[in-house]
């Protein structure tokens, strides 16, 4: 990482305690302008794009500019945007002939501009009311919006354009700015104006990933600008690290003007986070006498830290969740826990609540637990030489076990956590760097990464093949580990009618089944149980007709699917979130009249402790039934990140499975068919 830019200026808690006023010096580019900047007569004639020489598109400059703002006491933060982009063919055209700016909750899109300049020269300006509001992303309170809009008259060879402001009611503590597009863009400027106050010793320091940033200059009204050129387009691609964790982009966040050595600053965190917890998990006399009585005859540490964690999860309501029995309207009116004796007492908690009961219920039997913070997987991988919290803000119970087999000392725990079983993190905490709070040394630690055999999907089929080749029965299925976790969070606050519909979408899209009925859905809110699921099946023409031959596949979920890795090339690492099995049973009555041809089965075959792929294939004694079993597991030995010079190896290793799920038989009719 780049050593930080310090400017003085507000924090944001800052302003609130200080009315301030400010004049608004508009960027020279801002989204109210009337003026658009002039077209350059080589731009309108360039044929081919210079940063990607396969681009459709290429943006031929983007900028930015940033303003922090203080007007009568009232706080906002103005992101200018202006982007001009370069039309080469059709895919461009199509790719690029409608717009969408998205903002969350808290802000506003507003003085949108946009225009056309065909090759001719000749300019088609939008019309207002063409642009459009949607929501894009809607989860619980949290609603990611748009502002929509199509780009009239583009065409290969022309020129499109568009600016917006993007307007937040408050100063940003932490503001992400996006280096990249989705197309390249030959010259990315950011400005950033800060607010200064000679009484306030908090600056605004900018943090860059995945690339080096040019130094910011100041410039004459108050901006500080950088700037990047040949800029590559940032893609998607299956499988991929979180966008943030491999995109080029800056943090621009506030802290006081000081310098902070990394370690010296974790020690201090450490230590904070202990005192800020050491009296909510201090067990009182009804918490021992509780863990005393669940921990019994328990003799071993592994026993007693079951029986707490199995405790936490039945008996405890969690009112973070959304199967707590309590309305909204109830919860707000709960009293706060305060310490872990409350949330005994009370019988309900919130997720840090039902985790801190836990570490009081594991101190009171003589066990050492602790706090612990980690950084977030889903997101930025936490690094340590990183001196800020930011990347670092989930929370953990950790407990002393020493286990000379594993080399560990640390294990973690995460009762709150709905869904989560003994033994694992939710996925994006598993293989994170922690640190376990300690009033004198706190330590970092890397948390495990479940195995494959802790997240099991599966499956059971009883299916009847007919002679025209359709396919149909019933299916159960199991879901365990991360994947029970997925699916419950996803659906646990749905209506029954709401889960049918949509786990029976999900269902249709995975196993590229066009019928699928009849589902119905088991311990979807359990905390502890599997999710299970049962279905009805029915596939028209699956198995193909070649005169007394039916040709057919027996790997039915897998069949159809295309390869997972389709492309040859890769520009971004690897990424599963979390190791898994597949685990498949399938019986296929033939249909009458009808032996089994060629009973050859795919080959197994593995790659050491990472992976292992296995199929079985049989018929039953009474030569009916065709027996197929697939057993698949990834992710050994927490392999679950793999950077882009081995994409080659792990291609193949996926193609070679996808060519074993296609492996076809043949069953053939007799004489009389």
């Amino acid at each position: 990482m780049n050593s930080p830019l310090t400017i003085c200026l507000f924090a944001r808690f800052a302003l609130a305690l200080l009315v301030v006023s400010a004049t608004f010096v508009a960027p020279v580019f801002a989204a109210g302008d009337n003026d658009w900047l002039p077209i350059e007569a080589q731009h309108l004639a360039l044929k081919a794009p210079v940063v990607e020489k396969d681009a459709d598109a290429e943006a031929l400059f983007w900028q930015v500019r940033v303003a922090d703002l203080a007007e009568g006491g009232d706080t906002r933060n103005v992101i200018d945007n202006y982007i001009r982009i370069k039309i080469f063919n059709e895919r461009g055209r199509e790719a690029k002939s409608k717009i969408e700016l998205p903002y969350l909750n808290g802000s506003k899109i507003k003085d949108i501009s946009a225009r056309t300049i065909k090759p001719d020269g000749s300019i088609v300006e939008l019309d207002k009311k063409d642009i459009f509001d949607k929501t894009v992303v809607r989860y619980g309170n949290l609603k990611l919006k748009a502002k929509s809009f199509a780009m009239p008259a583009v065409e290969p060879g022309a020129i499109i354009e568009y600016r917006w402001r993007e307007v937040s009611d408050y100063i940003k503590d932490y503001l992400r700015l996006n280096m990249q597009q989705d197309v390249p863009v030959q010259l990315i400027t950011y400005s950033i104006k800060p607010l200064v106050h000679p009484y306030f010793p908090y600056g605004m320091r900018v943090q860059s990933f995945n690339f080096k940033y040019n130094e910011f200059k100041k410039e004459k009204n108050g901006y500080y600008t950088t700037s990047l050129t040949n800029v590559p387009a940032f893609r998607e691609e299956p499988r991929m690290p979180p966008p943030y964790d491999v995109r080029q982009w800056m943090l621009v966040y506030y802290s006081e003007d000081k310098k902070l050595i990394p370690a010296k600053y974790w020690r201090e965190h450490g230590k904070y986070i202990f005192n800020l917890y050491k009296n909510a998990i201090k067990p009182n006399d009804e918490v021992r006498a509780k863990a005393a009585e669940i921990v019994g005859d328990a003799a071993t540490p592994d026993d007693k830290l079951t029986r707490l964690y199995n405790f936490c999860r039945a008996n405890i309501k969690n009112i973070s969740g959304d199967t707590s029995g309590f309305s909204n309207a109830e919860i707000e009116k709960l009293k706060d826990n305060k310490k872990a004796g409350d949330t005994l007492k009370r019988g309900y908690g919130t997720v840090q609540d039902i985790d801190l009961l836990f570490a009081s219920l594991v101190t009171a039997v003589g066990l050492d637990a602790r706090v612990a913070v980690s950084g977030n997987r889903s997101d930025v991988s936490f690094r340590p030489e990183y001196a800020d919290t930011y990347f670092m803000k989930t929370y953990s119970i950790a407990v002393r076990v020493p286990d000379e087999k594993t080399k560990t000392e640390w294990r973690f725990f995460d009762p709150g956590a709905p869904y989560v079983p003994q033994g694992m993190l939710l996925w994006l905490e598993e293989g994170e760097t922690a640190l376990v709070s300690d009033p004198n040394e706190p330590v970092f630690v890397t948390t495990p990464i479940s195995q494959p055999e802790q997240s099991v999907k599966k499956r059971f089929a009883k299916l009847t093949l007919a002679e025209d080749g359709t396919l149909e029965g019933d299916v159960t299925a199991e879901y365990t580990g991360h994947f029970s976790v997925t699916e419950k969070g996803e659906h646990d606050d749905e209506s029954a009618d709401e889960q049918i519909k949509n786990i029976t979408d999900e269902l249709k899209s995975e196993l590229r089944v066009p019928e699928l009925t009849n589902l119905k859905v088991e311990n979807l809110t359990d905390p502890v149980k599997p999710l299970k699921l049962s279905f009805h099946i029915r596939i028209p023409a699956y198995a193909q007709r070649t005169g007394k031959r039916l040709f057919i596949q027996p790997s039915v979920f897998y069949s159809t699917r295309g390869t997972m890795f389709p492309t040859s090339t890769r520009v971004h690492p690897v990424f599963f979130t979390h190791p898994y099995s597949e685990k498949d049973t399938i019986t296929i009555q033939i249909p009458n009249g009808f032996t089994l041809e060629n009973p050859e089965a795919p080959q197994p075959f593995s790659a050491g402790e990472i992976s292992r792929y296995d199929v079985k294939l049989s018929i039953s004694k009474d030569k009916s039934t065709l027996i197929y079993e697939r057993a698949f597991r990834f992710g050994g030995g927490g392999n679950v990140y793999f950077p882009r010079e081995s994409y080659p190896q792990l291609k193949k290793y996926f193609d070679s499975i996808h060519e074993q799920d296609k492996h076809s038989i043949a069953l053939k009719a007799d004489a009389t068919q």
